[in-house]
């Protein structure tokens, strides 16, 4: 009888039984052979599979109790999927094994390879750890120029600031010497840091002879640097990093994207008191770091407010789900124009009156969303949002 090389080997038939009465591992395989015979036609016998090495050696493991017997079956085969599952669900139609009646049943077909590729990969890991010294041209290439970018950094004014080269007209502002090294490696070398949330004089005085743009992390923390270096310098530009991330931490590609999304002082400021008034904050804060006045706002009245635009919008987005189209809302809350999804964000882009709000019916797609900010659009309603790393505020009934 021809064995089958555990090299062919694809997949694992792994079954069960339970047999009413004492029996031995041949009545298991006659069985096996016996009662399949003649099911799925002469391409598909097992026994003559078997020779031909297409199964291997069917393995039979016995546990005797009492009068009654289980066990285990593994049937490995050669075949392609469909004749191996074919030949699973035969063996299930054995009602006898030997002189007892039994019940055999299928528990899983195992792909072998598959668990070969999984243990190549783990031991290749293993193995790629254990590598010392070991890096490819690219990986030499990057270490050495970041090695020479981060060599560039300069120490500015007397409070000895980590900077880059401030040559030019146009200065970038952080907090500190890892998010100074961290631009520098993107290729950003016109950076200054201000060692701390602190505004220094040499940055100061920088920024009355240069265009400022201040990036901070995307945290309180660089909402509060942000208003004191605008309140004490003169800053053209802002620049934010991700909700819950720090600059220093940004990866190249998000340097650039993030300095490429900077937006003017004054709209940024802008939109902080539209968050602040719908958010239910207070306009003024409370925090003396920021503006030294403790005045609250109403909390009553924004909350109202909101409450109000969202019962509106809603009501514009259940009239406009189905339609395929977007509704453009001006600042009293009133649809002033319905178009194609599809067209929206080449439309955002020649609109000379800018829309409050976006109803859409259907996913804000990465384009509709660039475009909005670029039309200082304060509000999107969507089914589904592509990104939600927006200064816009994002809505779904």
């Amino acid at each position: 009888m021809a064995k089958i090389s555990p090299v062919s080997i694809k997949y694992m038939i792994h079954a069960n039984f339970t047999a009413e009465g004492a029996l031995e591992k041949p009545d298991v395989i006659g069985a096996l052979f016996g009662q399949t015979e003649g099911l799925l036609g002469a391409d598909l016998e097992m026994r003559e599979l078997q020779k031909e090495g297409k199964i291997g050696r069917i393995e039979v493991d016995l546990q005797r109790n009492d009068r009654r017997t289980t066990g285990t079956i593994k049937i490995p085969t050669a075949l392609d999927q469909s004749e191996t599952t074919l030949i699973a669900a035969a063996i299930e139609t054995i009602e006898r094994i030997g002189p007892s009646d039994a019940q055999l049943e299928v528990e899983r077909i195992e792909d072998v390879r598959g668990s070969k590729r999984d243990y190549i990969i783990e031991r290749a890991k293993k193995l790629m750890g254990g590598i010392q010294g070991s890096a490819n041209s690219r990986e030499i290439s990057n270490e050495i120029k970041d090695s020479a970018r981060i060599s560039d950094v300069q120490e500015y004014g007397d409070e000895k600031l980590p900077s880059g080269d401030l040559s030019g007209n146009e200065i970038i502002v952080v907090e500190g010497r890892a998010d100074v090294l961290n631009l520098m490696r993107a290729g950003v070398k016109n950076v200054i840091a201000m060692n701390g949330t602190k505004l220094p004089g040499s940055v100061k005085k920088l920024s009355e002879e240069k265009e400022v743009t201040l990036f901070v992390d995307g945290d309180r923390g660089g909402k509060l640097i942000i208003q004191n270096v605008v309140d004490n310098a003169r800053v053209k530009y802002i620049a934010i990093a991700p909700d819950g991330k720090e600059v220093e931490e940004l990866t190249g590609k998000e340097v650039l994207m993030n300095l490429r999304k900077k937006i003017p002082v004054r709209e940024f400021l802008s939109r902080e008191k539209f968050s602040n008034r719908y958010s239910g904050k207070s306009e003024k804060s409370e925090d003396p770091d920021l503006s030294g006045n403790t005045e609250k706002d109403s909390l009553k009245d924004s909350k109202k407010d909101m409450n109000n635009i969202e019962e509106k919008l809603k009501e514009i987005s259940r009239k406009n789900k189905g339609t395929g189209k977007s509704v453009l809302v001006n600042e009293d809350l009133e649809a002033v124009k319905s178009i194609s999804t599809k067209a929206l964000a080449s439309t955002l882009k020649r609109l000379r009156e800018k829309p409050f709000a976006i109803v859409i019916d259907g996913t804000a797609t990465n384009s509709i969303i660039n475009s909005a900010e670029d039309a200082r659009c304060q509000i999107i309603v969507a089914k589904n949002f592509a990104t939600t790393d927006t200064k816009i505020k994002l809505m779904s009934f």
